[in-house]
């Protein structure tokens, strides 16, 4: 009876966690699943991750590297720049949204305010380092002026003179960043208000500090997950109208700090970038891990900055130069200004010819960013640009001297940051651990109730055994227990032992 009790529970027990955790298996990724969406949706009740979309609390650094031209007085006789790379030189940048309003649609608009600080522990040197550029307000005023009539441009060159503005700058590096008084610069906005993109000092990244990018409007995801974070208008458009084709045009994917969620390895980064005046898109490239954490790693494609001959779908970014050069002339006040990767990387070889002291590595100048492809939120980023002034000589312009023609590096800069301490600890146990276990578990209770299942069946195995074997040992044992059961007692004899023995070895 009690075999018979511990096979059934055994049995009954294993079959149950066998079904247990096969349920888990099918379930556990749904839960899972369901709990990514629920705390990814852009809503204040989500207290962690709205205030780290509101508040982005992971440190950001932009590098700064300028290329201090070591020729000038060579390059105006018609000579190949010769450059030499100094930096970086880093800021701190915070981020934080404001003006912050929820519609009704499920969308949500914000101003993203962005501010620098300078790490001179982190730089190779300070603000006060001097270097030579050329000077944008000379050489690219020229550029825009040479199909005016030659007796403008002599009005030009002497304005130059007169403001003792000559074709290259000697600078601070704080000067160059945010900005150095310039009697060229005011006498311009106030004559010729709007050419300038910013009217106090002129400086590479002067409208950027204290600034925002731009009225943003995104999906929450409450409707949809899969749209979450994706641009529904930038200051109120849907499209641009700084390129020559509606695909140009298209306000693409995020605004760039975070992606929908359960990517795969066709899944492509979108995003709208302000500063670039378009809409960029990474690829794949690779799996990786980063404290435990599994991603995927997102690169530029070749395709990015190519011209319209090698990629035609391109071609509305034109007038191009050549491959790896992106024309933003349209959106900077039509100054001749090109992005690029740093060091022309992924460019047009030519470029490298035209000037000495580049050399382009991926490593060191390939933009990446490392993404988590079940959350879509970014763990590790550096995006790498290359801001670049096209140059040449101009006739009636005396400062443009015999310079050559050339797409002329300036700086390149790098925006980067990464989640680490107690946020990486938070995501690690909640994206990493947690799921871990619940696989875990998920396989024990299969093993477990496999291991009670087999046990059962061996119980109950060895019962059969014993219930066939018991008859024969029975029958010895009834004669045995016969012969105990006789009491020895005086009035019997052995003989009369003998005789019943036999007798009831007789009637058995």
């Amino acid at each position: 009876m009690n075999t018979s009790k511990i096979t059934i529970g055994l049995f009954v027990a294993g079959t149950l966690m066998v079904v247990f955790g096969t349920i888990l298996v099918f379930v556990g990724p749904i839960i899972i699943d369901d709990q990514i969406v629920k705390n990814l949706v852009i809503d204040p009740k989500n207290e962690m991750t709205y205030s780290m979309w509101k508040d982005v609390p992971v440190p950001f650094f932009m590098s700064v590297y300028f290329f201090n031209v070591l020729n000038p007085a060579e390059v105006l006789a018609g000579e190949k720049p010769m450059v030499e790379q100094r930096g970086p030189y880093v800021y701190r940048k915070r981020i934080q949204k404001q003006n912050i309003t929820f519609h009704p649609n499920d969308t949500v608009s914000y101003l993203e305010y962005r501010r620098y600080f300078f790490e001179p522990s982190m730089s190779v040197g300070n603000e006060s380092d001097v270097v030579t550029i050329p000077n944008m307000l000379v050489l690219g005023a020229a550029v825009m002026m040479e199909n005016m009539p030659y007796a403008v441009r002599l009005m030009v060159s002497a304005t130059f003179k007169t403001f003792k503005e000559g074709p290259f700058l000697t600078k601070s590096v704080g000067e160059l960043m945010w900005g150095y008084d310039s009697k060229l610069v005011d006498f311009l906005n106030k004559w010729l208000p709007g050419m300038l993109p910013s009217t106090g000092k002129f400086g590479l990244f002067s409208e950027f500090n204290n600034s925002n990018t731009g009225l943003f409007t995104i999906h929450t995801g409450k409707d949809n997950i899969h749209l979450i974070h994706k641009v529904d208008s930038w200051n109120g458009l849907t499209k641009l109208t700084n390129w020559r084709t509606p695909q140009c045009n298209m306000i693409n994917g995020t605004a760039g700090q975070m992606w929908p969620p359960f990517m795969t390895k066709q899944s492509t980064l979108p995003f709208y970038s302000p500063d670039a005046c378009r809409s960029l898109e990474l690829i794949y490239q690779r799996e990786g891990i980063m404290a435990g954490i599994p991603l995927y790693r997102y690169v530029a494609p070749k395709t990015m900055f190519a011209n319209g001959s090698d990629y035609a779908p391109n071609e509305g970014f034109c007038p191009c130069r050549q491959s790896g050069l992106l024309n933003v002339s349209s959106c900077r006040s039509n100054a001749p200004m090109f992005i690029s990767h740093p060091h022309f990387y992924n460019a047009d070889p030519v470029l490298l010819d035209y000037v000495l002291g580049l050399h382009p590595t991926e490593d060191q100048h390939g933009l990446f960013i490392d993404i988590h492809p079940m959350t879509g939120v970014p763990l590790n980023v550096s995006i790498r640009l290359q801001l670049n002034l096209y140059m040449k000589s101009v006739s009636g312009v005396g400062e443009t001297g015999k310079i050559s023609e050339v797409v002329m590096p300036m700086i390149w800069f790098e925006e980067s940051g990464y989640i680490d301490g107690e946020i990486l600890t938070t995501f690690h146990t909640n994206l990493v651990v947690l799921p871990m276990v619940m696989e875990y578990v998920q396989y024990c209770f299969i093993g477990l109730g496999l291991a009670s299942i087999l046990a059962a069946l061996l119980v109950y195995h060895s019962g059969k055994t014993f219930k066939r074997d018991l008859p024969c040992r029975t029958q010895t044992d009834e004669v045995g227990v016969h012969v105990k059961l006789f009491p020895i007692t005086p009035e019997k004899t052995p003989q009369s032992y003998q005789s019943q023995e036999f007798d009831s070895d007789m009637n058995t």
